[in-house]
């Protein structure tokens, strides 16, 4: 039976990805408390795991520079991708529930 751990480079260039996506998201999204900035963060941290080679994969054959990546430039160009992408729509739904009312009493 195969082992199902990840090499070890590879897990490395997903969670620089991750945490590259949380950070630049953080640049142009800022959060309206620590409570929200955490969750974001977690949030984009861990789709990036999670969803970062599919992601890598489908925007490199969208591209079309599926030939010119290697392997790990997939994965952290998906991983940061799929953080930023977690932290944008978390942002937006935030700012919804205030306009609506339903966000967090302060």
């Amino acid at each position: 039976m195969q082992s199902m751990d990840p090499e070890p480079a590879m897990l490395a260039a997903r969670i620089a990805g991750a945490v590259a996506g949380a950070l630049v998201s953080l640049a142009y999204m800022m959060p309206k408390g620590a409570r929200e900035a955490a969750a974001r963060a977690i949030a984009g941290i861990v789709s990036g795991l999670v969803f970062g080679a599919p992601a890598g994969v489908a925007l490199a054959q969208w591209m079309g520079v599926s030939g010119l990546l290697s392997p790990s430039e997939t994965l952290l160009t998906g991983s940061a991708a799929a953080s930023m992408t977690a932290w944008w729509v978390l942002g937006a739904l935030a700012r919804i529930a205030d306009r609506t009312g339903r966000g967090p009493k302060v």
